[in-house]
């Protein structure tokens, strides 16, 4: 079927002037959750960092509030249960995400037995293969996508005997109880100490229907019978019942409900991968794209707690900065991918903690600083909660940090930045300008306004142009490499990332304002602000070219040497705060693009372009596709990168954070193919243009869910879904040709030039196409 026949074929699917199905071309597909399982990840060998403070390396799956981790040999299997709302919340390290506990299997007949576990990410399961001589256990283990149950499927050609044990982790100050009657339970709990903010509980609960456990905890399989175990998971932040649901819900268990279940969970899964998909020709880079997606979807989900560093996959306490939602970009990170990536779900519950905070972060604002809005340390947890206070007593903050000295700013550890808040803002805009989703904007909006009013406070009006001062580019704070020596670094001028963040803090004011029509006459001020904020610090270096500072000016002392567009400025500049590019201003952006042409100058390590070995692999890679960096190349350095530190359950790993390096695939992919944060829609504006690719249902700037298809080549068409009726302003695809437009099936108009606008309905379905 040609072009034309296509588009008209199309046409015939409207039904009634209502959208039955949109214009894309023929072979342009979105992937099946079973097509995905091809890009699985295989263990043939049991974990070697569980149970472990960071990045576990063994099989995950998840539901986006709990997650399991298989640890454990062959003949000792570990299930080790993580959930996004159990911690200890208190002030200071090691508080954070704890550890609920989790189900061993023990089968003495299989010690010694090989090692086969497959994770899938398409299906969203965990399938293990565990064979000595004749003998063979096979598992299937998922998290139920709508349900608080973990399901294991059993099943073994000969008959096996396993021991089960269900556990609640202890120590740590919490409290443990268990049972036997009706069903096996444990739980855990935080609730007695005097300096806990809220107290956490959780109750595990073990179901085996068709068979009566014995108090010895044994299950016999039998051959070609399939046993079922699950364990039921509530905490009494899901209801006020949370061991009393947990016993009935694990007591009522049959197979018939988790057969139920696991169809609700494929329908799930089915629907997620149905959002969007690319194909790139590149199956090693497409097989991170997909688990990288597969597994913060595991971490993540609307109406549950955001997940913190480590995501759900916690396989012990006192994890590494107390599983946080650490604000000068870890908590931000995880997210980025999913705007473009249209799985706008995984992103509702980011905003909840950040509003929570509000009212400290006032507090703070007006105590430590004398000014309106807010300002929020570096880390946070849920429902109020600050996590990073500086050690209680003296003898402990020398212990760690070489000082004395607990009681800088107020106790809370804002390491020298005024920035933090305003870093989650930039996700909130993207998702505004993504979706132009008019709720969303109203329930974010105060927290913006707020951000606004704190920056017109500290911001100074010197010499004609707004100035930041004691707003620091890196963290600053005393440790013992500095031997508790570190004011000496403070006077930060003109920060490149604070400058950048701003700049986007009061774009995204002015726009969402007139968007919700409210504060119309405090877009004077915010017009000026734009007006007159400093320009971003540039100078000649070493080598003679012009390039980035980190900021304007130091410390007294502490020489400036213009280091280039690293991980902190692009930040700053280029993502989140989308200030900067090639359409924005190209001659700056020149200078960036030369900058990161010099990334393999400054390698501290083989392979390591860009710095991103310990930070910011998820940054330096979509960040240099922004700037315009060679295709080509990038993609060989992404996949040298992946290659020093992926583990064997495909997570790339950081020597810093954990779930934020999940986005970095997928953004990096979805940027080269579409980009639309400087308010034009581009498609394959950094691709290789003559490697075929094709993407469906990315999402772009101005609410579209955009389609193309690109062969030989040559683009074949482009596909715009308008879901709000917004006009949209597009870079030509076919440069020096007229565009042809057909609007739900009918011919339209033709537009021409190098960039055109074109005005779009609700819901409405447009093809843009060569004109013949």
């Amino acid at each position: 079927m040609n072009r034309k026949n296509w588009i008209r074929f199309i046409g015939s699917l409207f039904v009634g002037g209502l959208l039955v199905a949109c214009a894309t071309a023929p072979d342009v597909e979105l992937v099946s959750a079973v097509s995905l399982n091809r890009y699985k990840a295989v263990l043939t060998a049991p974990s070697k960092m569980v149970p472990s403070t960071k990045t576990p390396d063994a099989a995950l799956a998840g539901n986006g509030d709990l997650g399991i981790t298989l640890g454990g040999t062959s003949d000792s299997l570990c299930f080790y249960i993580g959930k996004n709302d159990f911690w200890r919340a208190y002030p200071v390290y090691p508080g954070g995400i704890a550890l609920p506990g989790g189900l061993d299997l023990y089968a003495e007949a299989l010690a010694g037995a090989d090692y086969q576990v497959e994770q899938l990410p398409g299906s969203a399961e965990i399938k293990g293969k565990f064979t000595k001589g004749k003998t063979v256990l096979e598992l299937t283990a998922w998290v139920a996508a709508t349900r608080n149950w973990v399901i294991i499927e059993l099943t073994a050609n000969e008959p096996l005997e396993l021991s089960s044990r269900l556990w609640a982790a202890e120590g740590n100050t919490s409290v443990t109880s268990s049972g036997k009657v009706p069903v096996n339970w444990v739980t855990r709990s935080f609730e007695k100490e005097p300096l806990l903010r809220w107290s956490s509980h959780i109750a595990l609960a073990m179901g085996t229907p068709e068979m009566q456990l014995p108090e010895s905890g044994k299950i016999v399989l039998q051959p070609g019978k399939k046993q079922w175990i699950a364990v039921v998971a509530y905490t009494n932040h899901d209801t006020v019942q949370w061991k009393e649901k947990a016993v009935v819900e694990a007591e009522g268990l049959t197979v018939d409900r988790l057969e139920q279940a696991k169809v609700e969970h494929k329908d799930w899964w089915n629907a997620f991968w149905q959002e969007s998909s690319v194909s790139i020709g590149d199956q090693e880079l497409e097989r991170y794209y997909y688990m990288s997606q597969y597994l913060f979807a595991c971490a993540s989900r609307a109406g549950k707690f955001a997940p913190g560093i480590w995501g759900p996959f916690i396989t012990r306490d006192e994890a590494a900065w107390g599983g946080d939602y650490h604000l000068n970009y870890n908590y931000q990170a995880p997210y980025w991918a999913c705007f473009s990536s249209n799985h706008i779900y995984l992103t509702d519950n980011f905003d909840q903690p950040l509003l929570d905070y509000m009212e400290a972060g006032r507090k703070h604002a007006a105590d430590l600083l004398g000014c309106r809005g807010i300002y929020y340390p570096v880390g946070i947890g849920p429902k109020g909660l600050c996590t990073a206070m500086w050690p209680l007593t003296p003898e402990e903050m020398m212990e760690k940090y070489a000082t004395r000295e607990n009681t800088i700013d107020g106790g809370y550890k804002f390491l020298g930045q005024k920035i933090n808040a305003v870093f989650s803002a930039g996700n909130m805009l993207m998702r505004y300008y993504s979706t132009y989703d008019k709720t969303y904007a109203s329930r974010v909006y105060p927290y913006l306004l707020a951000c606004a009013d704190f920056w017109e406070d500290y911001l100074k009006l010197e010499n004609g142009r707004y100035v930041i001062h004691m707003d620091h580019f890196n963290e600053v704070m005393p440790n013992h490499r500095n031997k508790g020596q570190w004011r000496h670094r403070l006077g930060d001028f003109n920060s490149t990332l604070s400058l950048g963040l701003v700049r986007m803090l009061f774009q995204g004011m002015v726009d969402m304002s007139a968007f919700l029509q409210v504060d119309a006459d405090r877009r004077v001020k915010w017009y000026d602000i734009l007006e007159h904020l400093s320009d971003y610090p540039v100078a000649v270096n070493a080598s003679g070219r012009l390039s980035l500072r980190n900021m304007e000016s130091g410390p007294e002392g502490v020489e400036d040497i213009p280091s280039g567009l690293n991980r902190v400025s692009i930040h700053g500049l280029v993502l989140p705060g989308g200030v900067a590019g090639p359409v924005t201003d190209s001659v700056f952006n020149a200078i960036l693009l030369e900058d990161v042409n010099h990334w393999q100058d400054k390698m501290r390590r083989p392979n390591d372009w860009g710095n991103t070995f310990n930070n910011g692999i998820e940054t330096c890679f979509p960040g240099a596709v922004r700037v315009g960096y060679d295709a080509a190349d990038l993609l060989k350095r992404l996949k040298k990168r992946i290659s020093l530190t992926v583990y064997p359950n495909l997570w790339i790993t950081q020597g810093g954070g954990g779930i934020e390096t999940l986005a970095a695939v997928p953004l990096t992919i979805n940027e080269m193919l579409m980009q639309s944060y400087e308010g034009v829609l581009r498609v394959f504006p950094n691709w290789i243009m003559d490697q075929d690719a094709s993407f469906q249902k990315l999402r772009a700037y101005g609410a579209f869910l955009v389609s193309a298809c690109l062969r030989s080549g040559v683009i074949d068409s482009v596909e715009l879904i308008s879901e709000k009726g917004m006009p949209c302003t597009m870079e030509n695809p076919w440069k020096g040709q007229s565009v042809q437009l057909w609007r739900n099936g009918d011919k339209a108009e033709t537009v021409s030039g190098n960039r055109f606008v074109f005005k779009t309905s609700e819901g409405e379905c447009i093809v843009l196409c060569p004109k013949d």
